[in-house]
């Protein structure tokens, strides 16, 4: 059993589609073990994201995370960092497979509704970010 980490975006949030994310985990076997909402200072997505750093997208990365609320979930099944980034799609909305959250919910590359940990390792540090071991039931 695995768990991952998944961010409804700014984006998703303000067009009120938190539920239907949500049951698409659910619908394909994935629980919701933790969930909570919160505006997530630059301090802390700096940190977050500070794997881009580098790029020239940064700021406006963490710029765009800090525009609205976000949901943040841990998510846990068999395989679910996989299963989760194949329910997501193609980060680019326009390339994401049809039926795919980002296919249907994301605005472009960059407003793209959803962030899911890439990897086992990822994802266990990307939890430990935002949760406790007590938050997670």
């Amino acid at each position: 059993m695995e768990q991952t980490l998944s961010i409804i975006k700014p984006d998703a949030v303000k067009k009120g589609v938190i539920g239907k994310i949500i049951d698409r985990f659910e619908s394909n076997g994935l629980r919701v073990a933790a969930l909570k909402k919160l505006q997530l200072s630059t301090k802390d997505a700096k940190e977050f994201y500070a794997i881009h750093k580098d790029r020239p997208f940064f700021g406006e990365l963490v710029e765009f995370m800090t525009s609205g609320p976000v949901v943040v979930i841990v998510l846990e099944g068999e395989n679910a960092v996989a299963k989760n980034r194949e329910l997501m799609g193609a980060t680019d909305p326009k390339e994401a497979a049809k039926g795919t959250i980002r296919a249907d919910f994301a605005e472009s590359i960059d407003a793209n509704a959803v962030h899911g940990s890439d990897s086992l390792e990822n994802a266990n540090n990307e939890i430990k970010f935002f949760f406790s071991k007590e938050e997670i039931l």
